[in-house]
């Protein structure tokens, strides 16, 4: 469970960090944008870090499963665009894949 929240965290500390460089790139807002943005992207490596996984790498693949719903929670609650059903099929099929990662009992 721990490493569930530990993702989530990091998902809205990526998703943060990207919105202030596409903030500051595509909608023209202030550089002073970045200064946050890097900081969110610094917390979310650091939580990263912290999940409970041997290795990097299978970290990173279950936490991409996490980062597609909270980037399509994103998508719907700050830029109002409802997910369809194509982005939430996708979307369960990716939580599948991240479960599996995640939970499976691996070789040592």
């Amino acid at each position: 469970m721990q490493s569930i929240i530990l993702y989530i965290g990091a998902a809205l500390a990526e998703i943060g960090g990207c919105f202030a460089f596409w903030a500051w790139l595509r909608m023209g807002r202030s550089p002073v944008w970045l200064v946050p943005g890097c900081g969110a992207l610094v917390v979310f490596a650091w939580l990263l870090t912290r999940v409970d996984a041997s290795e990097a790498g299978r970290a990173y693949a279950a936490y991409g499963g996490i980062y597609i719903i909270s980037a399509l929670l994103w998508l719907w609650l700050a830029e109002g665009v409802r997910p369809d059903r194509w982005d939430l099929i996708g979307a369960v099929l990716c939580l599948c894949g991240a479960g599996v990662i995640l939970f499976s009992p691996h070789r040592v």
